[in-house]
């Protein structure tokens, strides 16, 4: 699943800063929804990583019965911080 792909899905649109609070919310109650009905792995761990990046994800243990997908899902959040620290340390031009 392609992130621009997810996001005119679930938003309509590919930039999310366009969003009213609403629509924001919609789009992540739908996108909750299908992560919850969603039986593919690779499937359910795109959605629940958009929700992650959203804010708005579920706990682990509730998403993944695999010990494999929840190891997986903790290494994104680790590549996710680590990408965000290292852009707090660049400076601005």
């Amino acid at each position: 699943m392609d992130l621009d792909d997810l996001l005119q899905r679930y938003f309509a649109t590919t930039d999310i800063a366009e969003l009213s609070p609403a629509a924001l919310a919609a789009g992540i109650e739908k996108c909750q929804v299908d992560l919850g009905l969603e039986q593919d792995p690779a499937k359910r761990f795109a959605l629940w990583a958009l929700l992650h990046m959203l804010g708005s994800a579920p706990e682990l243990d509730a998403t993944f019965e695999s010990k494999d997908d929840r190891n997986a899902a903790r290494t994104f959040m680790e590549m996710l911080e680590a990408s965000e620290a290292e852009g707090r340390r660049q400076p601005r031009i």
